[in-house]
């Protein structure tokens, strides 16, 4: 179960974060950043790493102040939420809770 645990995504910022894009189809750099509450550059870093890893596309269209960018879990970053969850509901399970 420790052996699951993802450690990408077990950083609690990106683990909101994937908790957040696991449940939406998309999601806008200015939604997530509110949510979580991190700063413009906490979040660009952020998800840079769950891309990196091939977690999260990030999309950008527009230019200027009109620029929007946005973020979609991926089908590879959806299993390993799915698996780092479930992980963690083992790690934290009542003895006997079986």
């Amino acid at each position: 179960m420790i052996e699951d645990l993802d450690p990408v995504i077990h950083a609690p910022k990106r683990l909101a974060a994937m908790a957040v894009l696991a449940s939406a189809s998309t999601v806008t750099f200015t939604f997530l950043r509110d949510h979580l509450d991190i700063s413009d550059s906490d979040l660009s870093k952020q998800m840079a790493t769950l891309e990196k890893a091939g977690y999260v596309d990030i999309f950008k269209s527009g230019r200027g102040r009109g620029a929007t960018t946005t973020f979609k879990i991926t089908g590879t970053g959806r299993k390993a939420y799915a698996r780092h969850r479930a992980a963690l509901a083992a790690i934290l399970a009542e003895p006997g809770d079986d």
